[in-house]
Protein backbone atom coordinates (compact mmCIF):
# COMPACT_ATOMS: atom_id res chain seq x y z
CA UNK A 1 0.00 0.00 0.00
CA UNK A 2 1.37 3.47 -0.84
CA UNK A 3 1.64 6.48 1.43
CA UNK A 4 1.90 9.73 0.42
CA UNK A 5 3.64 12.76 1.66
CA UNK A 6 3.29 16.33 -0.25
CA UNK A 7 5.52 19.40 -0.10
CA UNK A 8 4.46 22.76 -0.89
CA UNK A 9 7.70 24.02 -2.53
CA UNK A 10 9.12 27.63 -4.45
CA UNK A 11 7.29 30.70 -5.13
CA UNK A 12 4.86 28.84 -6.99
CA UNK A 13 3.33 27.29 -4.40
CA UNK A 14 3.88 24.21 -6.78
CA UNK A 15 3.08 20.64 -4.88
CA UNK A 16 5.53 17.67 -4.80
CA UNK A 17 4.16 14.11 -4.08
CA UNK A 18 6.90 11.39 -2.60
CA UNK A 19 4.98 8.21 -2.74
CA UNK A 20 6.38 5.09 -0.63
CA UNK A 21 5.37 1.78 0.79
CA UNK A 22 6.02 -0.35 3.50
CA UNK A 23 9.67 -1.33 2.08
CA UNK A 24 10.61 1.59 1.97
CA UNK A 25 10.52 2.29 -2.00
CA UNK A 26 9.58 5.69 -2.63
CA UNK A 27 8.72 7.62 -6.09
CA UNK A 28 9.20 11.43 -6.27
CA UNK A 29 7.19 12.89 -8.18
CA UNK A 30 7.45 16.86 -9.38
CA UNK A 31 10.19 17.83 -6.97
CA UNK A 32 9.86 21.87 -7.18
CA UNK A 33 12.31 22.48 -4.75
CA UNK A 34 13.81 25.14 -5.11
CA UNK A 35 15.34 26.85 -2.18
CA UNK A 36 18.56 24.96 -0.44
CA UNK A 37 16.10 24.36 3.05
CA UNK A 38 13.30 22.89 0.29
CA UNK A 39 16.27 20.53 -0.74
CA UNK A 40 16.93 20.05 2.42
CA UNK A 41 13.67 19.47 3.83
CA UNK A 42 13.09 17.02 1.13
CA UNK A 43 15.94 15.07 2.07
CA UNK A 44 15.69 14.95 5.55
CA UNK A 45 11.75 13.31 5.37
CA UNK A 46 13.84 10.61 3.12
CA UNK A 47 16.56 9.95 5.25
CA UNK A 48 14.32 10.28 8.69
CA UNK A 49 11.34 7.68 7.15
CA UNK A 50 14.03 5.12 5.94
CA UNK A 51 13.16 5.64 2.50
CA UNK A 52 14.76 4.23 -0.71
CA UNK A 53 14.36 7.01 -3.55
CA UNK A 54 13.72 3.81 -6.78
CA UNK A 55 12.29 6.76 -9.20
CA UNK A 56 11.78 10.15 -11.03
CA UNK A 57 8.32 10.91 -12.48
CA UNK A 58 7.57 14.17 -13.80
CA UNK A 59 3.64 15.35 -15.10
CA UNK A 60 4.80 17.56 -17.11
CA UNK A 61 7.90 19.97 -17.83
CA UNK A 62 7.13 23.51 -16.79
CA UNK A 63 9.76 25.22 -14.35
CA UNK A 64 8.22 25.01 -11.38
CA UNK A 65 7.73 20.82 -11.79
CA UNK A 66 11.29 20.47 -12.44
CA UNK A 67 13.38 22.49 -10.02
CA UNK A 68 14.93 19.70 -8.05
CA UNK A 69 14.85 17.22 -10.55
CA UNK A 70 18.69 17.59 -10.87
CA UNK A 71 19.27 17.50 -7.22
CA UNK A 72 16.99 14.49 -6.81
CA UNK A 73 18.85 12.53 -9.44
CA UNK A 74 21.95 13.65 -8.63
CA UNK A 75 21.82 12.70 -5.05
CA UNK A 76 19.99 9.53 -5.86
CA UNK A 77 20.83 8.38 -9.20
CA UNK A 78 17.96 8.22 -10.82
CA UNK A 79 16.92 8.57 -14.34
CA UNK A 80 14.18 11.26 -15.25
CA UNK A 81 10.20 9.55 -16.91
CA UNK A 82 8.58 11.90 -18.41
CA UNK A 83 6.63 11.64 -21.58
CA UNK A 84 8.53 12.19 -24.43
CA UNK A 85 6.15 15.51 -26.02
CA UNK A 86 7.44 17.24 -22.76
CA UNK A 87 11.74 16.99 -23.57
CA UNK A 88 11.01 20.89 -25.39
CA UNK A 89 9.59 22.19 -22.23
CA UNK A 90 12.22 20.45 -20.52
CA UNK A 91 14.82 21.87 -21.99
CA UNK A 92 12.90 25.55 -21.95
CA UNK A 93 12.86 25.44 -18.57
CA UNK A 94 16.06 27.13 -17.30
CA UNK A 95 15.25 30.56 -19.89
CA UNK A 96 11.49 30.42 -18.15
CA UNK A 97 13.41 30.20 -14.84
CA UNK A 98 15.85 33.98 -15.81
CA UNK A 99 12.58 34.91 -17.21
CA UNK A 100 11.21 34.92 -13.56
CA UNK A 101 14.25 35.65 -12.00
CA UNK A 102 14.83 31.92 -10.22
CA UNK A 103 18.05 30.57 -12.45
CA UNK A 104 18.30 26.76 -11.91
CA UNK A 105 20.36 23.75 -12.78
CA UNK A 106 18.49 21.60 -15.28
CA UNK A 107 18.53 17.44 -15.54
CA UNK A 108 20.90 16.49 -18.02
CA UNK A 109 21.12 12.30 -17.53
CA UNK A 110 19.12 9.86 -19.94
CA UNK A 111 15.38 9.45 -20.04
CA UNK A 112 12.98 6.91 -20.04
CA UNK A 113 9.82 7.65 -21.87
CA UNK A 114 6.37 7.09 -20.71
CA UNK A 115 3.35 7.08 -22.22
CA UNK A 116 -1.09 5.87 -22.50
CA UNK A 117 -0.92 2.78 -20.74
CA UNK A 118 1.95 2.09 -19.00
CA UNK A 119 2.61 0.65 -15.67
CA UNK A 120 4.83 2.02 -13.27
CA UNK A 121 6.07 -0.03 -10.41
CA UNK A 122 7.46 0.45 -7.10
CA UNK A 123 7.26 -2.91 -5.36
CA UNK A 124 4.06 -4.58 -5.63
CA UNK A 125 2.32 -1.03 -5.90
CA UNK A 126 1.58 0.04 -9.44
CA UNK A 127 0.37 3.54 -11.38
CA UNK A 128 -1.22 3.41 -14.29
CA UNK A 129 0.08 6.13 -17.00
CA UNK A 130 -3.00 8.07 -18.12
CA UNK A 131 -2.08 10.61 -21.24
CA UNK A 132 -3.66 13.97 -20.71
CA UNK A 133 -1.94 16.83 -22.61
CA UNK A 134 -3.69 19.99 -23.26
CA UNK A 135 -1.84 21.93 -20.16
CA UNK A 136 1.60 20.63 -21.61
CA UNK A 137 2.00 18.18 -24.63
CA UNK A 138 2.67 15.49 -23.37
CA UNK A 139 1.02 15.75 -19.51
CA UNK A 140 0.37 12.38 -18.17
CA UNK A 141 -0.97 11.40 -15.16
CA UNK A 142 -0.43 8.72 -12.38
CA UNK A 143 -3.29 6.69 -11.45
CA UNK A 144 -3.63 3.86 -8.38
CA UNK A 145 -6.03 1.55 -9.34
CA UNK A 146 -5.90 0.11 -6.01
CA UNK A 147 -5.91 2.72 -3.63
CA UNK A 148 -8.26 5.18 -5.79
CA UNK A 149 -5.93 8.01 -6.14
CA UNK A 150 -4.84 10.04 -8.97
CA UNK A 151 -1.84 12.43 -9.32
CA UNK A 152 -3.00 14.57 -11.82
CA UNK A 153 0.02 17.08 -12.15
CA UNK A 154 -1.68 20.65 -13.57
CA UNK A 155 -5.19 19.12 -15.22
CA UNK A 156 -7.11 19.15 -12.51
CA UNK A 157 -7.90 21.27 -9.58
CA UNK A 158 -9.65 22.20 -6.77
CA UNK A 159 -12.63 23.54 -8.35
CA UNK A 160 -10.21 24.83 -11.41
CA UNK A 161 -8.02 23.63 -14.26
CA UNK A 162 -4.69 23.88 -15.42
CA UNK A 163 -3.93 27.48 -17.38
CA UNK A 164 -4.00 26.74 -21.18
CA UNK A 165 -2.57 30.16 -22.67
CA UNK A 166 1.71 28.43 -22.72
CA UNK A 167 2.95 27.21 -25.34
CA UNK A 168 1.87 23.76 -26.43
CA UNK A 169 -1.74 24.82 -24.95
CA UNK A 170 -4.78 23.76 -25.91
CA UNK A 171 -7.97 24.59 -23.73
CA UNK A 172 -10.40 22.08 -26.09
CA UNK A 173 -7.83 19.71 -25.85
CA UNK A 174 -7.70 19.70 -22.03
CA UNK A 175 -11.46 19.94 -21.11
CA UNK A 176 -11.49 17.06 -23.87
CA UNK A 177 -9.43 15.09 -21.74
CA UNK A 178 -10.78 15.74 -18.19
CA UNK A 179 -14.26 14.88 -20.02
CA UNK A 180 -12.51 11.56 -21.09
CA UNK A 181 -9.69 10.26 -19.07
CA UNK A 182 -10.40 11.91 -15.51
CA UNK A 183 -14.10 12.15 -14.65
CA UNK A 184 -14.53 8.73 -16.24
CA UNK A 185 -12.60 7.48 -12.99
CA UNK A 186 -14.75 6.37 -9.83
CA UNK A 187 -16.54 9.55 -8.04
CA UNK A 188 -14.63 8.93 -4.78
CA UNK A 189 -11.18 8.79 -6.59
CA UNK A 190 -8.85 11.09 -4.37
CA UNK A 191 -6.96 13.81 -6.68
CA UNK A 192 -3.79 15.27 -6.05
CA UNK A 193 -3.18 18.20 -7.97
CA UNK A 194 -0.11 20.20 -8.90
CA UNK A 195 -1.10 23.28 -7.26
CA UNK A 196 -3.48 23.73 -3.80
CA UNK A 197 -5.32 21.01 -1.97
CA UNK A 198 -6.78 17.70 -2.77
CA UNK A 199 -10.17 17.15 -4.38
CA UNK A 200 -11.92 14.11 -5.70
CA UNK A 201 -13.52 13.57 -9.40
CA UNK A 202 -17.04 13.34 -7.69
CA UNK A 203 -16.31 17.04 -6.07
CA UNK A 204 -15.22 18.08 -9.47
CA UNK A 205 -17.97 16.51 -11.75
CA UNK A 206 -20.68 18.58 -9.72
CA UNK A 207 -18.42 21.64 -8.42
CA UNK A 208 -16.10 22.74 -11.00
CA UNK A 209 -17.51 25.68 -12.91
CA UNK A 210 -15.56 24.95 -15.88
CA UNK A 211 -18.11 21.67 -16.21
Amino acid sequence: MLKIKSFVFSPIQENTYLLYNETGECAIIDPGCYFPEEKDELMRFITESNLQPQMLLNTHCHLDHVFGNKFIADTYGLRLHLHQKEIKLLDYAPTSGLMYNMPFDNYSGEFIYLMEGDTVKLGDDELKVIEAPGHSPGHICFYCTLQNFIISGDVLFNRSIGRTDLPGGSHETLIKNIREKLFVLPDATKVYSGHGPDTTIGEEKKYNPFF
